[in-house]
Formats: structure tokens, sequence, C-alpha cells
């Protein structure tokens, strides 16, 4: 079976969160003020926001880091095209065990799994103390990380992923206290809101809607659309409106680490 059989992924999507075109524009100028010369891109996927700090700061340089090999090939392409490739890498490989820090900026993007082993919501914590490690002294983290936005009810459990529970995630409050526990403080606390969750939804199927649609007896076409069904169902009856995403803009204390 040939790639063209195949449906596309996530060509719809410019980041692999619920961030907007403005938020991410927002950020990018607050941490460019600060002038990165290293920045470090932990789960980078594609590496989008990372690409676009380094635009905004010459001669900054980039690394990022994932085990998706196609993310990772796609983050090389725009880096190509941007004429950014001799300043940025896209490494395969395990976050965890990265020596690549320490770096002026680290973003972690919904990767915090990525360096740790423990169960959540304890791998928050765990992560944050290796970002604290990572960052050097006066640079910043950037932490996306989920959040209850309120407490599920056992409905909405049953429907969002497997095993689901109500103490896997802390709320906003308890996710900023964890950072503060871990030798930060929070320079800027914003959260996705209703659009950018929908734009990222929608974004993260449409490709493959529109796929089915166009070839509803494929062979790989009833797999995919249980797949597909299910996530949709996870959203809509399960997290949409109580599963949120916390953007942290963090500074490191002196003397923490």
């Amino acid at each position: 079976m040939t790639e063209i059989d195949l449906p596309p992924r996530l060509t719809r999507l410019a980041f692999l969160g619920p961030l907007s075109e403005a938020r991410a524009a927002r950020i990018v100028d607050r941490l460019g003020r600060g002038a990165p010369a290293r920045v470090l891109d932990i789960g980078c996927g594609w590496g989008e926001l990372m690409l676009r700090v380094l635009d905004a700061v010459p001669g900054a340089t980039g690394i990022g880091i994932d085990l998706n090999g196609e993310d990772l090939a796609r983050g090389r392409a725009n880096a190509e095209a941007r004429a950014l490739s001799g300043r940025v890498e896209f490494v395969e490989g395990p976050a965890g065990e990265t020596s690549h820090g320490p770096a002026d900026l680290v973003l972690c993007l919904g990767a915090s799994h990525a360096l740790s082993d423990e169960e959540p919501p304890r791998h928050t914590a765990d992560a944050l103390r290796a970002l604290r490690r990572i960052v050097a002294p006066g640079g910043r983290v950037l932490l996306a990380e989920c959040f209850w936005q309120r407490s599920p009810t056992s409905a909405e459990l049953a429907a969002m992923w497997p095993d689901a529970r109500a103490d896997e995630h802390h709320d906003l409050a308890g996710l900023v206290d964890v950072a503060v526990a871990a030798g930060f403080r929070p320079l800027w606390i914003e959260t996705a809101d209703a659009d950018e969750w929908e734009e990222f939804e929608s974004g993260y199927q449409s490709d493959v809607e529109e796929w089915l649609a166009a070839h509803p007896d494929h062979p790989l076409a009833q797999e995919t659309r249980e797949r597909v069904d299910r996530h949709r169902a996870s959203w809509l009856r399960g997290y949409r409106g109580v599963l949120g995403m916390a953007y942290l803009t963090l500074v490191p204390v002196n003397g923490t680490a």
C-alpha cells in the first residue's frame, strides 16, 4: 500500500496543541525579549514554536527532540523553507536521556511525560525538577501542561481515554504550586480558551475525516473510522470544557537547581 493510499496526517495544524496564532505570537514576543542564545524543545513534534522563536531572535540556535521521525522530518523541511536549517537540529530519541542542556529557553509543550517515569499527576513535579536542571540561570521555561478546569463527573471520565481518573491532573492553582515547589516563579500564567480547543480538535481530525468521506471502502476505512469516532466521542462527551491546557512561562529561582 502506497503513501497516497493512506490518510494525510495533521496537515491542518500549525501547532500540536490548542494554541492560536495570536497567543503564539504573544508568547514568541515575550520569550524573544530575553534574546535566548540556545533553545531546547522537549518532545518538539515538528517544533513550530521553536522555529518561530529562532525567526524572532537572530543568531539563536535550537535543538528539538522527539520520538516521531515523521514529525521531525516536517520540522526539518519547515526549517529549510525558512532558511533556518543551519541554526536548528532535530534529534530523534528519548527526551529523558538528553544531555543537550543547559539552554536559555526550554520549551516543553504537552511533553512532560517524556521527562518522567512517574504516574500522573506525580510526573509533572518530576518533569519540572528535570526542567529546572536543564534551564540556564536567568533563562525561561515554557511549560504547556493539562489541568482540570473542574472536577470531571463519572460519566465524563468514562467517556475519556481508558482508565481516566479524577486525580490524574492538578487544577490550575495546584499546577502552579507544583512549579513553584520545583524552584520556579511564574512569570506568566495563561490557558487555552474554548476556540483554541475547538480549532485544535477539529484540525486534529479533519484530514482523516475528509479522507474517510472520499474512501469509504478503503481496506483501512473501518479501522480508521472507529479510531476517529472514538477520539471525537472522547472529546465531545468526555473532556470538552473539562480538560484545560495551561501555558506557564517560568523563571528559575537562583541557587535552587
